[in-house]
């Protein structure tokens, strides 16, 4: 599927996450020090909506590390709601490719989705906070 061939509506488009993908994340924090996360995203059909588990490798500065996480997404009056794996709300944004805002008192997470060269997608990342503060870049492409 290419960029000319993106599902124009949102629920098809929402449908068409499904499946595995493969995931690379850049992470760059404020102190200069930078992980890498290599692994594979795998969209499940779930009740109404789709449950990303995300898993693979982390290395940040030493020996890379097993790292996992989850989140539950779904379309809700075309925007894509997304929640931390127990339901509690993360973000929404626009299936058109958007920013979405998360705060998490005293941190603030900004995120910029871009899903201009579908079925290639990527997602950029600003935290600022007292606790945190880190840019990271998530690419995504379909695996077979």
């Amino acid at each position: 599927m290419t960029a000319a061939t993106r599902p124009a509506a949102p629920a098809a488009l929402f449908a068409a996450l499904a499946g595995r993908w493969r995931v690379v994340r850049a992470i760059r924090h404020d102190d200069g020090t930078r992980a890498r996360f290599e692994g594979e995203a795998a969209w499940t059909p779930e009740g109404g909506g789709l449950r990303c588990v995300e898993a693979g490798r982390l290395r940040a500065g030493g020996p890379a590390m097993e790292a996992r996480r989850e989140t539950l997404w779904s379309l809700e009056d075309g925007a894509v709601a997304v929640r931390f794996a127990d339901g509690r709300p993360f973000h929404r944004m626009d299936l058109g490719g958007a920013t979405a805002v998360h705060d998490c008192a005293p941190d603030r997470y900004a995120l910029r989705y871009d899903l201009s060269a579908w079925p290639r997608w990527s997602v950029r990342w600003r935290v600022d906070g007292p606790r945190k503060g880190y840019r990271a870049l998530t690419r995504h492409a379909p695996l077979p």
